[in-house]
C-alpha cells in the first residue's frame, strides 16, 4: 500500500507539472541519472491504425512516456492484428507475448464477466463516475486484487464517453425487430440483447464494414460518430440509433503483465502511470470535441438519426437488471466487485440527478428554445 501511495502521489505531481506547463522532464532527471538501464516495450492494441482517436491516444501515451524518462522507456504501440488479433491483447500481455496491452476490457467477458465492469455495465457509470469510482471509490483497489491473480496490473488510460447506439439496415421501431437481428455487440450488450432475441455477433472493428455491406450482419455497433465516419458505415447503412445504453461509458483499460512491472525501475512506473492518467483526460476530451461536427456530417449525407422508442428502452434496461443479478449470484469476482460499484453507482446518481443533469436539462431546452 505503500508503495501504491508513492506512485499514485508522484504520477499525481508530474501530471500537475504537465498541465501547468511545467519542465516535467526535470522531475524524473536526477533520477535517471543514476544509470537506470533503457527499457523497450511492445503495447499490442486493439484498435486499427486508421482511428486517430483510440489508437492515436495509445501512441500518445508511449510518446509521453519516452518524454517523461528521457528517451529510456520506449513503449512500441501495434494496432490489432499486428501482433495478436484485436481480441486476444489481454491473452497477449497474460502470455507475455507483449509487455503491455490497450483494449476493452468488456472484450474478455466470456472469461470471466468480472472483466466487464472495468469497461463499463448496461445503463451504468458515465465517464466522470466510472473515474471517480476507481480511484477515489475503491474500484480500482478491487480490480487490481482481480487483474493480479490473472498475471495482469490494470489502468484506467482512456473514455470513449456514451456511445451511439449503433447503424442499421432497417428500423427499429419495437422490441419485436430486436427478435432475430444479427448485431455487431460484445459485452454485456451481447448478453442482454440475447435475451431479447439478438444475435450477437462479435467481430473486429476492421470487418464490420464487409459485414454490414453484405448483409451477413443487420446491425453493428462501434464508438461514436468520429469515429464511424472514418469507417464508413453510413455507406452500407442508413439508421444510426442513440443512445449505446450497453455501457454508461466506455473505459479504456491499459494491461501491463505483472512479470514486466515487477521488473521496472520506479521512475518509469511513474513515467507509465502519469501517461495513463494523462490519456484519461485527454481521450475523452478528443472524442467531445470530434464527435458534434463529425455527426453533422453525417446526417448531411442523408443518415437517419433515430431515437430508441422508449418501449425498447425499457425492455432493454429491465434485461439489463436481470443480467446483472444473474452474474452477481453466480460468479464471486462479478459479485466482489459489483457490490462496491452499485454502492457507488447509486450514490452518485442522486447527485449527478441532483446537479449535472438539473443544469444540463435546462440549457439544452433553453437553447432548442431560444
Amino acid at each position: 500500500m505503500k508503495r501504491r501511495a508513492f506512485l499514485t502521489t508522484a504520477a499525481n505531481t508530474a501530471a500537475t507539472a504537465a498541465v501547468s506547463g511545467l519542465a516535467v522532464g526535470t522531475v524524473s532527471a536526477p533520477a535517471l541519472a543514476q544509470g537506470t538501464p533503457a527499457v523497450r516495450w511492445r503495447m499490442a492494441t486493439s484498435w486499427p491504425k486508421s482511428l486517430d482517436t483510440i489508437h492515436g491516444s495509445a501512441e500518445a501515451m508511449c510518446h509521453r512516456i519516452a518524454q517523461l524518462t528521457e528517451g529510456k522507456f520506449e513503449i512500441r504501440p501495434f494496432a490489432g492484428g499486428e501482433i495478436v488479433p484485436a481480441g486476444q491483447v489481454l491473452d497477449a500481455v497474460q502470455n507475455n507475448t507483449v509487455e503491455c496491452g490497450h483494449t476493452l476490457a468488456s472484450f474478455y467477458i466470456g472469461k470471466n464477466t468480472a472483466y466487464g465492469i472495468d469497461g463499463g455495465l448496461p445503463f451504468g457509470l458515465n465517464a466522470r463516475q466510472h473515474a471517480a469510482w476507481l480511484h477515489y471509490g475503491g474500484g480500482m483497489e478491487l480490480l487490481r486484487d482481480f487483474y493480479g491473480r490473472n498475471g495482469l496490473v490494470n489502468f484506467l488510460v482512456g473514455n470513449v464517453g456514451v456511445q451511439m447506439g449503433g447503424w442499421y439496415r432497417k428500423e427499429i421501431k419495437s422490441v419485436e425487430d430486436l427478435n432475430g437481428l444479427k448485431f455487431r455487440v460484445g459485452g454485456f450488450g451481447g448478453l442482454v440483447l440475447t435475451k431479447l432475441g439478438v444475435v450477437p455477433q462479435q467481430i473486429a472493428a476492421s470487418d464490420i464494414y464487409t459485414g454490414l455491406e453484405k448483409g451477413t450482419i443487420d446491425a453493428a455497433e462501434w464508438i461514436g460518430p468520429y469515429d464511424d465516419e472514418k469507417l464508413g458505415f453510413a455507406k452500407v447503412a442508413k439508421y444510426y440509433y442513440t443512445p449505446g445504453w450497453w455501457e454508461g461509458s466506455a473505459a479504456i483499460t491499459g494491461l501491463v503483465s505483472t512479470a514486466a512491472w515487477n521488473n521496472l525501475p520506479d521512475p518509469f512506473k511513474v513515467a507509465f502511470e502519469t501517461a495513463a492518467n494523462e490519456q484519461a483526460l485527454l481521450m475523452q476530451a478528443k472524442y467531445d470535441a470530434k464527435n458534434p461536427e463529425a455527426l453533422r456530417r453525417l446526417v448531411g449525407m442523408g443518415v437517419q438519426l433515430r431515437a430508441f422508442p422508449r418501449p425498447v428502452m425499457e425492455a432493454c434496461y429491465k434485461a439489463s437488471m436481470e443480467v446483472l443479478k444473474e452474474n452477481a449470484e453466480k460468479n464471486p469476482d462479478f459479485a466482489k466487485i459489483y457490490d462496491s460499484w452499485k454502492t457507488f453507482h447509486d450514490t452518485s446518481n442522486s447527485w449527478f440527478a441532483l446537479a449535472e443533469n438539473q443544469l444540463d436539462s435546462f440549457r439544452y431546452t433553453a437553447q432548442r428554445k431560444a
